[in-house]
């Protein structure tokens, strides 16, 4: 695909989208960041500055849930949008409090896919050739302990994606999903934290201990920990192309462990 091209990040200021951001940018792409806060729009385009990409990373707010930033976007003329924002709730999902999960879907799954279909509305309408991309996860394809509820979100974007694909193509609109396995740039510290805000010993079930032993076992390994610096790769390499995979799963070995756990769940008794 043409570096000419402009692409659209949302949940740029930090992390896997920042960094893929910076990649395109450097690789020659028209790049607009959307980041979730103003203090993150100085602070990137400051990095842009810095770099010498600021005639190519164009930052800007938004906030996938403020219907403001969302009709602004809206004017920008894009031809790839990249769906990565998105926040994690953990907590088992028999206690987690239910304006929780609320609000974990809204960030997740309905704000991306308003946004979505707002720009797809565009692009039919303009008969512009385009692609669509979610930043979904491994955890689309798997629930462990104390993630259903992120990880069901995931789900959700699987689904999404997988019907958006084949509704669009009639329309020259690709679809594509990224899954990134557990990189180290401190989202899944930030989900593992997260139920300790309402966790409490004298009334849930679940112990805080219990939490933090169950957390330890997910994130204390090297598998949970990889360089970022290799997805965010991966995603400067995968976002721009017009021929690739639907499903990007990296790194290869957690591609192969969830190939492996979805043929042993055909199996899997109560």
């Amino acid at each position: 695909m043409s570096n000419k091209k402009t692409i659209l990040i949302t949940g740029a200021g930090s992390g896997l989208g920042e960094g893929t951001a910076i990649g395109l940018a450097k690789a020659g792409y028209n790049v607009i960041a959307g980041v979730h806060i103003s203090p993150q729009v100085t602070s990137l385009r400051l990095k842009a500055e810095e770099l010498g990409l600021q005639d190519k990373l164009r930052v800007e707010k938004l906030d996938v849930l403020d219907p403001f930033d969302v009709n602004y976007a809206l004017t920008w003329d894009i031809d790839i949008l990249l769906l990565n924002s998105g926040i994690g709730e953990g907590g088992p999902a028999f206690e987690i409090p239910i304006d929780l999960v609320r609000r974990n879907f809204e960030s997740n799954v309905f704000a991306p896919l308003n946004l979505a279909q707002k720009f797809i509305g565009k692009f039919i309408t303009n008969k512009k050739k385009a692609k669509v991309i979610f930043t979904s996860s491994m955890g689309g394809f798997l629930s462990p302990w104390g993630l259903g509820i992120y990880c069901s979100t995931k789900h959700a974007i699987e689904a999404i994606a997988n019907s958006l694909q084949q509704e669009l193509t009639p329309y020259d609109i690709q679809v594509q999903t990224i899954n990134p396995g557990s990189y180290l740039t401190g989202f899944n510290e930030t989900v593992a934290d997260s139920a300790f805000r309402w966790l409490d010993d004298a009334k849930n079930f679940t112990k805080q201990s219990a939490m933090k032993a169950q957390f330890d076992l997910l994130l204390a390994n090297d598998t949970s920990r990889l360089d970022p610096n290799e997805m965010i790769d991966a995603m400067v390499n995968i976002v721009p192309q017009e021929t690739g995979k639907y499903r990007n799963v990296v790194p290869k070995f957690v591609e192969d462990f969830i190939r492996d756990l979805q043929v042993k769940a055909w199996d899997q008794t109560i």
